[in-house]
């Protein structure tokens, strides 16, 4: 009989399955970490740009940059992208499911400046609204990536929506009037007053610094003189900056009382450049319908009282509507204190 001790009889080890590869540890893989830590919001960017391309169709085509496809979607993907691009790094907070696709749509609306298919008007009033979609996509990625195993397919489904929907979406943006009223009390009688809304000239840029309209690109007045064209019609010549010119035609005439116009435009009126293509004047988009004078005497003094009514035909008359208002009734304000400036000066 053997003294050597016996070893007790092991039970075999069940074979264990390798653990699935989490997506979340790829950051310590580098071949499947082709990303810089700033790539994905650089990628959601050239990815918005190329959307942007895609929407570089004629105004009220289905591919323009003013339907709801894209302007709703477009930053929508964007932010989504950026995410999902993100959390093939690494799991990120919930601050960054926001403020990265809000970064990366930002990026979208400037890249779209440097390759001049946007104008800066355009830019500044787009741009509130594109960060706030980019970052509702941005949420709602994160949200599918936590919850879900198929980001992946999530994001292919934000990639094409915006193309998807531009084919299927009905054409034809409603129409929505509104208007803008201001009045100011100037120090000098109702025919002085009359004079000089019917014949101001050497308007210099000074005199209008004070409108947000022409810090962001709108071309200041020049001039706006009354005439009386053949058949006894009175026309207002108006001249901007940038050679925009066009006219005012009297609907209602009451020297030193009421004026009322409204506005025809040439071939030539707007040269090309002078104002960004979605918001000019007459366009599909905007156009000015009426705009009137009303002089009451008041105090020794006249009030003058301007009514602007304009016409917006977007998918986003809601968001398009609110800036109309800012900035019209900005205009009207500083149309007004141009005239008292000048006005209480010559009385």
């Amino acid at each position: 009989m053997s003294d050597t001790p016996t070893k007790p009889p092991t039970e075999p080890l069940e074979p264990r399955e390798p653990a699935a590869p989490s997506p979340w540890d790829a950051a310590e893989d580098p071949s499947r970490l082709p990303f810089g830590k700033f790539a994905p919001i650089l990628c959601g960017m050239v990815f918005g740009v190329l959307l942007r391309l895609a929407f570089s169709g004629a105004p009220s085509s289905r591919w323009s940059a003013m339907v709801g496809a894209f302007i709703w979607l477009a930053p929508l993907a964007t932010g989504a992208i950026t995410v999902y691009l993100a959390e093939r790094q690494q799991r990120r907070s919930w601050a960054y499911y926001a403020w990265a696709p809000a970064l990366a749509t930002a990026l979208v609306v400037i890249g779209s400046l440097l390759v001049l298919i946007e104008g800066l008007i355009c830019a500044i009033v787009i741009l509130p609204l594109f960060t706030f979609m980019g970052m509702a996509g941005g949420l709602c990625m994160g949200l599918v990536c936590r919850l879900t195993r198929w980001p992946r397919h999530a994001a292919y489904g934000f990639a094409v929506l915006p193309l998807a929907a531009a084919l299927v979406l009905p054409q034809g943006a409603p129409a929505q009037v509104g208007q803008v009223e201001r009045s100011l009390w100037i120090n000098a009688p109702a025919s002085v007053v009359w004079q000089g809304i019917n014949d101001i000239r050497n308007i210099q840029p000074r005199e209008v610094e004070t409108s947000l309209a022409y810090r962001i690109g709108v071309p200041p007045p020049v001039e706006a003189v009354t005439v009386q064209e053949e058949g006894g019609a009175h026309v207002r010549k108006i001249r901007w900056g940038k050679g925009v010119h066009f006219d005012e035609v009297i609907q209602d005439w009451e020297p030193g009382r009421h004026l009322r116009w409204t506005f025809r435009f040439g071939p030539d009126s707007i040269p090309a450049g002078a104002l960004d293509d979605h918001v000019a004047i007459g366009g599909a988009y905007f156009d000015l319908n009426d705009t009137a004078y009303t002089l009451t005497p008041e105090a020794g003094g006249t009030r003058l009282h301007l009514r602007i009514s304009y016409r917006l035909s977007t998918d986003f008359n809601t968001y398009a509507n609110w800036w109309a208002q800012a900035l019209l009734d900005n205009f009207a304000l500083t149309v007004l204190q141009l005239y008292k400036t000048r006005l209480e000066g010559s009385a």
